[in-house]
């Protein structure tokens, strides 16, 4: 059964009200017995003798869409989910903000570890999302997953 594409992205940071609202949702849910959370951060990172102040998102949202899916697809056939959330924020997000959020639910905690390691591993390594590192002496460069 294919499932429906979800809006993945947010303008800004992920806000700590938004991520609790979303775990909040999922106590009337009664088949769940487990949650597994990745939250991304924005580090200060040294660089050069730079300090990241922010870094700033962009993406091609039409092929970024696509391969969420994908990702997200795939996760459910391999793994027995109840559900998936999946957040990624877009423009300026500054250190110590949230801007990546993915929240797996399955009956069991089986496969719920690796369901979410595969699915992080895969968005940094296969969604088009480009970030902008933004140095506190105003100067940017672009960021290298890893």
């Amino acid at each position: 059964m294919e499932r429906k594409k979800k809006n993945v992205f947010i303008q800004g940071a992920i806000q700590p009200e938004f991520i609790a609202a979303s775990i909040a949702k999922h106590q009337s849910k009664h088949s769940i017995g487990a949650h597994n959370i990745f939250l991304g951060q924005i580090r200060a990172d040294q660089k050069d003798d730079k300090t990241v102040a922010a870094i700033e998102y962009t993406t091609y949202e039409s092929m970024a869409d696509e391969k969420f899916h994908e990702i997200r697809e795939d996760a459910f056939a391999k793994y027995d989910l109840s559900c998936m959330h999946i957040y990624h924020s877009l423009g300026r997000v500054e250190v110590g903000e949230i801007c990546f959020f993915v929240f797996v639910s399955s009956p069991h905690r089986t496969g719920v570890y690796q369901a979410t390691e595969e699915i992080v591993n895969r968005i940094k390594s296969e969604v088009p999302i480009f970030g902008k590192e933004l140095f506190e002496d105003q100067t940017h460069q672009w960021k290298v997953n890893n």
